[in-house]
């Protein structure tokens, strides 16, 4: 079977003004992007972004003939059926996994659409429009596999460690190469079955691809997947003839490769080690479990007391910040402690919780000045002169085998030197290690003290504490 598109009956109609909707619209998506870049001007970016997706979507039901409209409608009505009140409901710690759900639908959207195309396509032309549905249908299904298998990790329903199965990389190579023949099978025949198993073979490469991912190195993957999809939505385009899909695709694909190859900077990584470092990572360092060594802990008095008479405290906050939804407590504590004559400032990590942002958008949600947050190379030079460093949650962004242990899984990665502050206090809700399942040799430093339970629980009764000093 050959691949025609653009046939007489799905041609646009183009005008005039269809153009200029899609040039506005384009515009829109610029300018949602630029504006993503600030949070002072996130939420009308997010709002321009929507207008120009509206706006596009209003110009094809204008000005295209559409088949099975009543189907059309009803699958959009089904989709905002389920997306609005997940959207609405999902909790901040949860958003990474719908980053990730969303992004492998989208994907998974576009393969369809270029197998469909593909299916009804008449016989004749394009070489480079059949090019365009396999590199569609490999990168979206890899796209929508991987991206399930990022979301199950997140979600915890299977471990967030990696994966590696025996001779992994064997059977990885093997699928890559067999997707490889299938593609160039379908290039050269044209047929329906070899669509079919280089859409299946696809999708275990999508799966084989993550396994071997685990950690702090999943947020990575799903930009990295997230600049598939862009890819895919902007090769559909070409498939479809449809200009503003080209450029609305592009951009995420930018977009997305950008981030990627930011995040990995800010782990220290390259993007072909976070992919394929499991294969010859050695063990999680550490010298011992929590139950071989002993650790020193305290109460949230012993805490409002170091905290109170210190002059200058940095409060690191992590993952356990967001899972406890302690942001409001804790600025009431900074509140307190600037009262108090304490300088009070706030050490963000890159990719500290789930996502690039995450604390930046938490600490909004309290109001925290902007002016408090520093980011991690400004506030490493800091940290030898501070009195107390205030760990919320947080563990493999400060952990200090990221710098000194070679064998270690996250070794490599820049940290917030929490480690050269003059005292150190982590609210951990346990001993457990981190994302990244690798033991913190700083929670035994003698200078480390614990404050074990629920961070929002344990912050109010250092509130309490430190207000009756």
């Amino acid at each position: 079977m050959n691949v025609a598109v653009n046939t007489a009956v799905n041609e646009p109609v183009h005008s005039a003004w269809v153009d200029l909707a899609y040039l506005v619209a384009a515009v829109c998506f610029i300018v949602a992007l630029k504006a993503l870049s600030s949070p002072k001007s996130a939420r009308w970016g997010n709002l321009v972004g929507a207008a120009g997706a509206v706006l596009a979507v209003g110009v094809v039901f204008a000005s295209e003939r559409l088949d099975h409209l009543p189907l059309i409608i009803g699958a959009i009505a089904l989709g905002t059926l389920c997306g609005v009140p997940a959207a609405r409901r999902v909790k901040m710690t949860a958003m990474p996994q719908l980053v990730a759900l969303f992004n492998g639908v989208g994907g998974g959207a576009a393969a369809i659409v270029a197998i469909v195309e593909f299916l009804r396509a008449s016989h004749g032309e394009l070489l480079a429009a059949l090019l365009a549905t396999v590199f569609t249908v490999v990168v979206g299904c890899v796209s929508f596999s991987g991206s399930m298998v990022t979301f199950a990790k997140l979600q915890e329903l299977i471990t967030t460690r990696p994966i590696v199965l025996p001779g992994g990389r064997w059977i990885g190579i093997g699928t890559a190469a067999l997707t490889l023949l299938l593609a160039i099978a379908v290039l050269v025949t044209g047929l329906t079955p070899a669509m079919v198993l280089l859409a299946l073979a696809a999708l275990v490469l999508g799966v084989l691809v993550v396994l071997p991912v685990g950690g702090a190195d999943v947020p990575i993957v799903i930009s990295l997947l997230n600049a598939f999809t862009g890819l895919t939505v902007a090769a559909s385009g070409y498939v479809l003839g449809n200009t503003l899909l080209i450029v609305a695709g592009t951009l995420v694909g930018a977009s997305g490769t950008l981030l990627t190859r930011l995040m990995a900077q800010a782990m220290g990584r390259s993007v072909t080690n976070i992919l394929f470092g499991a294969f010859t990572a050695a063990g999680p360092g550490g010298a011992g479990t929590a139950e071989q060594r002993s650790v020193r802990s305290a109460s949230p008095e012993d805490v409002a007391i170091l905290l109170g008479y210190a002059r200058k405290v940095v409060i690191v906050p992590g993952y356990g910040l967001a899972v406890a939804q302690a942001q409001h407590t804790v600025r009431e504590l900074a509140d307190l402690l600037a009262e108090r004559g304490v300088r009070v400032e706030y050490g963000i990590h890159p990719v500290a919780g789930r996502m690039p942002g995450h604390m930046n958008v938490l600490l909004a949600e309290a109001n925290v000045p902007y002016e408090q947050l520093r980011e991690m190379d400004e506030i490493n030079s800091e940290l030898p002169s501070t009195d107390v460093a205030l760990v919320v949650g947080a563990n493999d962004v400060v952990n200090p085998a990221a710098r000194n242990s070679p064998g270690s899984p996250i070794y490599g990665m820049p940290i917030i030197n929490v480690d050269q502050a003059q005292h150190v206090v982590f609210l951990k809700r346990s001993m457990r290690p981190g994302f990244s399942g690798v033991e913190n040799e700083l929670l035994y430093d003698p200078k480390t003290t614990l404050l074990f339970g629920d961070a929002k629980e344990t912050l109010a009764k250092v509130v309490a504490a430190v207000k009756s000093l």
